[in-house]
């Protein structure tokens, strides 16, 4: 059964569009300065900035998708970055695909 925090993670087109874009992370964002933008996912100032959301707004929805577990979060320095959870949202897939 999928839980209802995964439908409460995917039930808003911005938070949405953060998966799309974190699943080709280099076709979305710029280079960063620390990090790669694969194996250690993206800044969420980054991530604040292309939805054109404050930082507080994005790190709402950041946190809702970790929460879900379809996010991954990395802290380097001072900053956190995000990757998509490949194997929890192939889980994710599947609940539906078998009509939970």
């Amino acid at each position: 059964m999928i839980d209802v925090e995964v439908l409460k993670a995917l039930g808003s087109e911005k938070r949405l569009a953060i998966m799309q874009w974190l699943r080709d992370p280099t076709a979305h964002f710029p280079p960063q300065r620390d990090g790669d933008l694969v194996e250690d996912g993206v800044c969420s100032v980054f991530i604040a900035d292309k939805l054109g959301v404050s930082r507080p707004t994005a790190s709402v929805h950041l946190k809702l998708l970790t929460e879900a577990g379809l996010l991954r979060a990395t802290k380097i320095k001072q900053w956190t970055f995000y990757r998509r959870d490949e194997q929890r949202i192939a889980e994710v897939k599947r609940m539906f695909d078998e009509g939970w």
